[in-house]
């Protein structure tokens, strides 16, 4: 595979000198990439797919979320030289058996936008009758923290919560707009920010990940 030519340093300075560590999120996605920028927190300089030019679209195979975050991070990290950490993650419907699982980004087809993902499954419950508290579903993560082409480390984390009838809140992105978590009074797309990122998949699949991490960094 091809590599960059001119290497990245592991690290940046602050103006102040304190070091701030580079790390690659392999992703396209805006929304997640700020959400990863809040995770990670100041001592990260965070950066997305979308910095780097010529890199090809990474295929995702996998038939689970944790193979699919270890090939985007193996991937990835052949072209930079640089930590790359990667996620695969969405919704798990109990009504839908597990749907749409790794297919959450495309449930409504490979261009589907978030909102037709959410009307198509909110559609899919209306159709079974399934209401209420029996709306029970799951977000997933699978992370993965790779370099040179080789993963070193890998987490995840969940979160339960139901599946609301009509879509609500403004913030967020994917299905938080439809998703209630456990406890909580409101969807992922009400929360704060800092609410949110305390209790969801992504944030939890990341702390438990920096726990191993900090020997690498």
């Amino acid at each position: 595979m091809m590599r960059m030519s001119r290497p990245i340093s592991d690290t940046a300075y602050t103006e102040t000198g304190s070091v701030r560590h580079r790390i690659l999120v392999a992703t396209r996605n805006c929304h997640k990439l700020r959400e990863f920028a809040e995770l990670c927190g100041p001592n990260f300089e965070v950066c997305g797919m979308e910095s780097i030019s010529g890199v090809p679209q990474i295929e995702e195979s996998g038939e689970t979320f944790e193979s699919n975050a270890l090939i985007k991070a193996e991937f990835a990290s052949n072209f930079f030289s640089h930590w790359v950490l990667a996620d695969d993650s969405g919704l798990e419907v109990d009504a839908l058996r597990g749907a749409p699982g790794v297919l959450s980004a495309r449930f409504a087809g490979e261009k589907a936008t978030d909102a037709e993902n959410r009307r198509l499954l909110l559609r899919r419950l209306e159709k079974l009758g399934v209401r209420g508290k029996h709306r029970t579903a799951r977000f997933r993560c699978a992370l993965a923290l790779a370099k040179s082409g080789k993963a070193v480390l890998s987490a995840s984390g969940t979160v339960e919560g139901i599946i609301v009838e009509s879509e609500t809140g403004m913030a967020g992105f994917g299905y938080d707009p439809i998703f209630r978590p456990v406890g909580y009074s409101k969807t992922f797309a009400e929360l704060a920010s800092e609410i949110k990122n305390e209790i969801s998949h992504r944030g939890r699949a990341l702390r438990e990940l920096q726990r191993a991490w900090v020997k690498l960094f």
